[in-house]
């Protein structure tokens, strides 16, 4: 590899559509268009899952392939996603109404999830060439991509990497790395978020099981890149860290469905990913400061110091989403509703499910933007020769910038 530059994109559902956004403005970059692929380490969870895998299939054309990606996520459509028609939504309705209600005297677990994601796969079946992925490892455009998933019959986290002949391989409690041939099932395993979406059935060395959201389990985000050798990491958050919302009210209700939902995805799509930055952080200030001492081990399991980059929204996207409820189908505008009391309780919620093209642009637009206020942060951090103290406190926090989209 020239540049051990790892990249993480972790989950958030439709939140996937603002890490789109960071990254057509980064294929805009000169250097990059010359130069090709800055990220040679990819890993992603979720929907970092799949806008991963767009770059490890188009990483030959890295600039192109951040514009095809924004692109497909403009352009999305609720159906593009799961079947929001009456009868898929009667028939998923009835069977967990029979599971919940007759299911010890009639057998139950026959209900999977609240929506039918069938057409998720098709989408991506048509967009992503994953034969493109060896391809590109081939010619050098990229080292290896891991993608995460929780295998739902053991409740371990596994980690897929498809990369370079060689490449790193581990395993840790709860953790097992395969290498394997990444395909459009081991993605929509990742995507599958909890109780939403299907679990998808994947083969694996000790057999076959099922798998869902790789978030869930995946409690270090940063480590599959460090691990496979990323000596700087640049990091897209789907949480506004500045601007998040803190509920300091005195409200004694008792919390609505939709809203507990809502605080479970954000520790396993957001919370994870800013807990593993502030440990990562402070490690490097032990280091730096020469209050660890390095055991006697091979050099590559020794600690280093790692330059971290890590961009997040400027808005706070739950109450984005708030505005755009309306752009759902009905049908689904229905369901979330049922399930919370009003439209602050589901926000969260519906932020990760509102696969819309009206809220999509709106967070490629975001992102787009936040981006360019940081362009130049962002290209001496990808070209820049390596961490340096000074580097490590410069990159290694969480900032975000104002926006005009306040």
């Amino acid at each position: 590899m020239e540049k051990a530059i790892g990249l993480v994109i972790t989950g958030g559902g439709a939140r996937g559509a603002y890490q789109a956004g960071i990254l057509k403005r980064i294929g805009e970059i000169k250097r990059v268009q010359e130069q090709g692929n800055p990220f040679p380490l990819i890993g992603g969870a979720s929907a970092g899952a799949i806008n991963g895998c767009g770059l490890a299939v188009g990483c030959g054309e890295f600039s192109s392939a951040t514009v095809t990606l924004a692109d497909l996520w403009a352009g999305l459509r609720p159906s593009d996603i799961f079947r929001c028609d009456v009868v898929s939504q009667a028939q998923n309705s009835l069977t967990w109404i029979l599971d919940l209600s007759f299911g010890g005297i009639l057998g139950g677990g026959h209900a999977r999830s609240l929506l039918d994601a069938s057409p998720l796969r098709h989408f991506l079946t048509r967009h992503l060439d994953c034969d493109r992925i060896q391809q590109n490892i081939r010619r050098g455009n990229l080292h290896a991509i891991a993608i995460s998933a929780t295998n739902y019959n053991s409740g371990s986290s596994y980690l897929f990497i498809q990369g370079a002949k060689g490449h790193t391989r581990w395993s840790r409690i709860r953790l097992v790395t395969v290498s394997t041939k990444i395909t459009v099932d081991h993605v929509c395993a990742s995507a599958a978020i909890p109780l939403i979406f299907e679990p998808v059935r994947l083969k694996t060395p000790q057999g076959s099981a099922f798998f869902g959201d790789g978030c869930a389990r995946l409690q270090q985000p940063l480590s599959p890149v460090i691990r496979l050798g990323a000596e700087k990491v640049f990091v897209i958050g789907v949480r506004c860290e500045d601007k998040e919302r803190l509920d300091i009210s005195s409200d004694e209700k008792n919390p609505s469905l939709s809203q507990v939902m809502g605080v479970l995805f954000n520790v396993m799509f957001l919370d994870h990913l800013a807990t593993d930055i502030e440990h990562l952080e402070r490690l490097n200030h032990l280091l730096e400061n020469g209050h660890i001492v390095q055991p006697d081990v091979e050099e590559s399991e020794k600690i280093r110091p790692l330059e971290t980059f890590v961009i997040t929204p400027s808005v706070n996207l739950s109450e984005l989403a708030g505005q755009h409820k309306k752009d759902m189908p009905y049908l689904i505008q229905y369901f979330v509703g049922s399930l919370g009391r009003d439209l602050a309780s589901s926000s969260d919620l519906m932020s990760y499910l509102l696969f819309t093209s009206k809220f999509t642009r709106d967070l490629i637009e975001i992102g787009y933007h936040d981006a360019d206020e940081r362009i130049d942060e962002i290209e001496d951090f990808l070209y820049s020769p390596g961490p340096s103290d000074a580097s490590l406190r410069e990159h290694s926090r969480v900032t975000s910038t104002p926006s005009r989209f306040l």
